[in-house]
């Protein structure tokens, strides 16, 4: 395992759930931290801009109130997702506002940015820079990221295509920072399975979809208790990057989801107008089969503890 920097080191569950478009908002976030997993959400999810303040204040003041409350479990840190793309605006505005209430821990998608880094390294921040392959994780480490989110094969969203084992041996050979491994992970024992390959954190996303406090249509959440990874379709269509999705939602959208045209990836598009107009299609990872149910996240938490137990000990006693 990595030497992990501060807030990372005292996780009380080895688990960052992954912020969702859309769906992420301040009370599924509390609720994961208070469960023992890093909570997230993008910035770009509060809109108008204004309100992500008021979602940083909701956010630190729920977990402060808690940790005084509860001395002996602290809830975990949480995180806020920047995409650092051309495409978003906001991109400096949110980032102040991270700087203004220390966000402890920073997650960077689609671009690896020196200044960016600094803002968050500026009050103690922790940034982790999600990549597909190797060579972006050089990148974005030489350009300051303290840690990486290897996205691997499966994952729910913006996905890449190289196996978990390819990718995490790869990092592995020369990087030995935090590293939180994404892809089909919904499960107790898929959490041991990847630090056994090398990786500090699972990340886990599509699962935290189905939970009470997700911001997700309840048709959406019942999509993924009701399919499995047959029902997933990798396409750049919808933002001009390749990622997963449901196909019933694809079908419901008029389009063969066996026939998706190829878009531009130089009009990639994260908050205007190509956004809202698939805003139905639904982003999901290979790990559904898993999710049987929809529960509260204090719930599925406490299941993937369990079954994180249980495989240990299977292993242990083997």
């Amino acid at each position: 395992m990595s030497k992990l920097p501060s807030p990372l080191d005292r996780l009380p569950f080895p688990v960052i759930g992954s912020p969702l478009f859309i769906i992420s908002n301040p009370k599924l976030v509390i609720a994961q931290c208070i469960s023992g997993v890093v909570g997230s959400m993008p910035a770009l999810n509060a809109r108008p801009a204004e309100q992500l303040e008021e979602w940083l204040i909701e956010i630190t003041q729920a977990l402060s109130a808690f940790n005084q409350a509860n001395p002996d479990r602290p809830a975990a840190p949480f995180a806020i997702n920047q995409i650092v793309h051309k495409s978003n605006d906001r991109l400096e505005h949110d980032m102040a506002m991270c700087v203004k209430y220390k966000v402890p821990i920073i997650i960077t998608s689609l671009g690896a940015r020196e200044d960016i880094y600094a803002a968050a390294h500026s009050y103690g921040g922790v940034v982790l820079h999600d990549i597909i392959n190797n060579k972006h994780a050089h990148k974005a480490i030489e350009k300051g990221a303290d840690g990486l989110i290897a996205v691997a094969a499966g994952a729910g969203g913006h996905a890449g295509v190289k196996s978990p084992f390819a990718l995490i041996q790869e990092i592995r050979q020369w990087f030995d920072g935090p590293v939180a491994l994404s892809g089909s992970i919904a499960t107790g024992g898929a959490v041991l399975a990847a630090q056994a390959m090398g990786a500090d954190f699972a990340y886990i996303g599509s699962a935290f979809i189905a939970t009470d406090e997700a911001r997700a249509a309840d048709a959406y959440k019942q999509a993924i208790v009701d399919n499995d990874s047959d029902e997933i379709v990798y396409s750049n269509l919808f933002t001009g990057v390749h990622g997963n999705y449901l196909a019933p939602s694809i079908r419901a959208a008029g389009l063969d989801p066996a026939n998706l045209p190829e878009s531009d990836p130089s009009k990639m598009n994260f908050g205007g107008n190509s956004a809202k107009a698939w805003k139905e299609i639904w982003g999901c990872g290979q790990g559904i089969g898993a999710i049987t149910k929809v529960q509260s996240t204090a719930d599925f938490v406490a299941q993937l503890k369990r079954e994180y137990a249980a495989a240990k000990a299977s292993l242990l006693s083997a």
